[in-house]
This record gives C-alpha cells, structure tokens and sequence, in this order.
C-alpha cells in the first residue's frame, strides 16, 4: 500500500471512529473538509498540499459515495457490488461472479446500509431490517441486517450501464429484424426471463426504436430505465412511511393513462397492476412494453393471468385469458448463457387453443439449453 492510500484509510478510518452516522452525514462540505484537514495534520504534519489535496478529495468520494466499495462502483465492468455476512465482497463483472479481495467488518457495512438509505429517505435498523431504494446515481440498493440476515448485515448494488445497449449487442441478426419490426408495427411486446437475465437491458433497447417524438411514460418500482428520447415521463412508487402513503405500481398505472401516453412502459409487472395494464392495452394503447419473471412463454402468459386475478379475483379466468391473447403480441425471452452473456433465446406469440389453454408459437429460437435462469 503506498503512503497516499495509508493516509486515506486512516483519514477515512478516523472520521467514523470519532463520529456516529448521522453526525457525518449531517455535516456541511465546510465542516466536512476542515474534519479530514485537521485528522491528516494529526497523521502526517508534513504532507504537501497536493497530497492533501488528493486525500480530501479521495476521502469525500467515499463518505459521499460508497464508501470503502468507491473504487469498485468506478469500474465500467463491474455491474454488481455483493457484500456478505461474512464481511467478503463479491463483484458480477462481464456477466460473471468474482469475490474480491477485499473483507469489510459488520460495523463497516452497517456504518454504509445505513447512510446509503439515508440518503435516499429511508432507514434501516431493527424495526426496519430491510430496504430498496434507488440511490442518487441511479443504481440500486438492496440491504438486509439482523436479525434477517443471520450471519450479518448483506448488501446488494445493482449499477446500469450508461450506454446503451442495441439489439444487435444482445440478439442476432434474425431476432433483431423481427423486433424492430414489431417496434415499427406497435406491437405489444413483454419480455421475460429469469433474475439478472437482461430483461431490463431488453426493454431500453427496445425503447430507443420508438419515434424520438413519441410521448412515452414509464411505471417503476425502481426507476433503472434509461430511454433516450425527448419527452419521455419517468413514475416512480413509494412505500409507505409513518407519515405518507404508499404509491403502488397500481396507482401509477392510473395516473400513466390519464397523461396522453403514446406508449406506456411498465419497468415489470409484479401485481395487481397487471390487470389496469392490459385493460389499458385493450383500449387503444397499443405498442406497450414491460417485463416478468418466467422461464417460458407459456409461463410468462400464467404469471400474468394470475397477477390479473389478484387485481380482481372475480374475473372469470376464460375472460382473463381473452383480454391478454388479444393484446399481448410477443413473448420475447432472455437468458444468461454460461459465460455469462444475456441474449434473447426465444420469441414466441401466444394464443389460445380450442379449449382454452395457452398455446405459444416460436418465431425464433436460439439454441439456450444451457442458459442459467
């Protein structure tokens, strides 16, 4: 370790050790700056400015950002942080796991879960052991302490890309013909697949081939959705706190129709919602898109119905059924391969049978067997 990262460990180490979370991040950038000043003119009394310069800079980047995992959120290839209860960090980079050398102690994690949560409104401690949020930068948190987590507090960030993804990155030449027809034709597009499998990559790349005019709102839990177009309406929920009701997918999608949409994008159906979704699709809102977890058409088809039934469970199933055969277009599946590449591996249009029953008709298949879901 060079004597400039000693220094900004020990910096870093000495401001937490003197104070408690809320304490820093309640600090002005003044009082912030003459903090680290004064611990590196106790460390090292000698040190030029550019290297204090350096150290303040370097220090702030980890209180402001986060914190001990900043050079790894830095890296272009790294598009997952995994802290375990054991204290190991683990990164997904270029589609692949790899545990890192680094090993933070719990009140490290804790120190950053929940100044990270801060700063996004939100708290976790015992009453609340768990949170999702979206952090400033767009990426997404997900942290669970004890006594959820038994062997220790756990963090998840998921990081999105800047760039755009095309569809020629993630789909051969076949599949990219076909949906950028179905694009061009407004078809009704959902995309499937399993966890970390590019549904959400998927969908921005389908996005960028709507008209640049178009007048696009997007519904998500989460905001992750990057669409570069010029009048696109981004919605996020909210979760209930002590003093303000929840916003539910389901209400946003309520507020979405009332906004002159020329397309809606539901970042994923998760619920209730589905069942406002595809009524809105069958009144004219035609070119929509949105993702669902599955593992195959047929089964994104059953998801669906059965997230419709939740928003009224006295639908009949026969009738539930007809409003999504003749809305939904596409199936499109994505799949993470072995070397951890996302693809689409399958699209498929579905409809019903005589008695019935989902039957889902290929299009394009892409050898995937081996895909992990």
């Amino acid at each position: 370790m060079s004597h400039l990262e000693d220094l900004i460990d020990r910096v870093h180490e000495g401001i937490w050790a003197g104070s408690d979370d809320g304490q820093v991040i309640d600090l002005s950038d003044v009082e912030l700056e003459r903090m680290i000043h004064g611990l590196l003119l106790s460390i090292d009394p000698l040190a030029p400015s550019t290297i204090a310069e350096q150290v303040v800079s370097e220090v702030r980047a980890r209180i402001d950002g986060l914190g001990p995992l900043h050079d790894l959120a830095s890296d272009p290839d790294v598009t997952e942080i995994m802290v375990n209860g054991d204290g190991w960090v683990w990164t997904e980079q270029r589609g692949a796991l790899v545990r890192s050398d680094r090993r933070l102690d719990p009140p490290t994690v804790m120190h950053l879960a929940r100044r990270l949560a801060t700063s996004a409104g939100r708290t976790i401690d015992l009453r609340n052991p768990s949170v999702d949020v979206r952090l400033a930068d767009g990426s997404r948190l997900h942290a669970i302490i004890p006594p959820l987590a038994v062997d220790g507090p756990c963090l998840t960030i998921r990081r999105f890309s800047q760039r755009l993804i095309s569809l020629t990155e993630i789909a051969d030449a076949p599949a990219v013909d076909i949906l950028n027809a179905a694009i061009a034709e407004a078809k009704t597009i959902i995309v499937a697949g399993g966890t970390s499998s590019g549904k959400t990559t998927l969908l921005n790349s389908l996005a960028a081939g709507l008209d640049d005019d178009m007048r696009v709102i997007t519904i998500e839990d989460a905001a992750e959705l990057r669409l570069p177009g010029r009048h696109v309406v981004r919605l996020e929920t909210r979760r209930a706190t002590e003093t303000t009701p929840a916003v539910t997918l389901r209400d946003l999608a309520r507020h979405a129709l009332r906004m002159r949409p020329d397309r809606i994008i539901c970042g994923e159906m998760r619920g209730s919602e589905a069942l406002d979704l595809i009524q809105a699709m069958n009144t004219g809102h035609d070119g929509s898109l949105s993702t669902v977890h599955a593992n195959s058409p047929t089964d994104a088809m059953r998801r669906i119905e059965t997230m419709m039934l939740l928003g009224d469970a006295d639908l009949p199933l026969r009738a539930v059924r007809e409003q999504l055969a003749s809305c939904i277009d596409l199936v499109v599946m994505m799949a993470r391969q072995p070397d951890g590449a996302r693809s689409v591996c399958e699209i498929a249009s579905a409809s019903l049978d005589g008695s019935g029953n989902w039957q889902c008709e290929a299009s394009y298949v892409r050898p995937c067997a081996a895909a992990i879901a």
